[in-house]
């Protein structure tokens, strides 16, 4: 691991399963001081014990609710002279999201839209001052190739937004000396994949990536922990997607590329 976050203080939402356990991890395994909000508090407190508690702490919030998240910021205020770090990770789509078909339009729209783009509006809204303080301030949000692609529901919206307020993020930023970017995952191997599989079963229909696998938690990480380093002092306002060539994918085509792919290898 090439990072170095000794010293630094992150927050991570939702960091408490899945792809935000899966950065929390990796900051701390970095040397930094994780602060993980999320509303499931066995959750948390599972992964208080997987990373070590003197590495990591969690707060269980509802992070749809600006009451809630102001008040959590104003404790973090009173313990830590500034943050280095948040990562605006918490999220439910479709499968945990609770929608179904029978709820009216609006009860839909809220139900995704407040634990995604409520929420990370919040906690960078309120987390901004104590990110100024800090020497190089970074916000890191996650969005999806969900933006890209038509689906049912609302999250692809959500996400969407997600992504246009790390652009308002950086340019607000800028002059406090904070960067805002965001990571946009494909099909992601947590362990909500294992337990309702995106597939529908063991296998896929089409492969969920070029690669013919899906992803990692730590793969996403890594990017995070990349946009919050040193290493992208100069980047701010952008998305990365990491999603193994999912959006670059012409599945027409891909019988043809094995064929090629084949006979270059009889060469």
């Amino acid at each position: 691991m090439s990072e170095d976050f000794s010293g630094r203080t992150v927050l991570v939402t939702g960091g408490n399963s899945g792809i935000g356990r899966g950065i929390a991890r990796r900051f701390t395994g970095a040397g930094a001081y994780a602060i993980i909000v999320a509303r499931d508090a066995a959750k948390g407190a599972a992964t208080v014990a997987e990373l070590g508690a003197s590495r990591c702490e969690f707060h269980g919030v509802e992070l749809s609710s600006e009451h809630a998240v102001a008040a959590l910021l104003r404790r973090l205020a009173d313990r830590f002279p500034h943050l280095d770090v948040v990562v605006n990770n918490a999220g439910v789509g479709s499968r945990r999201g609770g929608v179904t078909a029978a709820d009216p339009p609006g009860v839909r729209w809220d139900k995704i839209r407040g634990p995604n783009l409520d929420a990370a509006y919040f906690v960078s809204a309120h987390a901004l001052p104590l990110l100024a303080r800090a020497d190089a301030g970074a916000i890191v949000n996650v969005s999806s190739t969900a933006t890209l692609h038509g689906n049912w529901g609302t999250y692809c919206i959500a996400k969407a937004g997600i992504e246009a307020l790390t652009r308002a993020f950086a340019a607000e930023g800028a002059a406090h000396g904070v960067r805002a970017n965001c990571v946009s995952p494909g099909w992601i191997a947590t362990e909500q994949d294992h337990a309702q599989p995106a597939s529908g079963g063991d296998t896929w229909e089409l492969p969920p990536s070029l690669l013919n696998r899906m992803g990692t938690a730590d793969e996403i990480a890594a990017a995070v922990c990349f946009l919050a380093s040193g290493a992208a002092s100069f980047i701010t306002g952008q998305t990365l997607i990491v999603d193994g060539g999912l959006t670059i994918t012409d599945y027409p085509s891909l019988s043809m590329l094995r064929r090629v792919g084949d006979k270059l290898k009889s060469q």
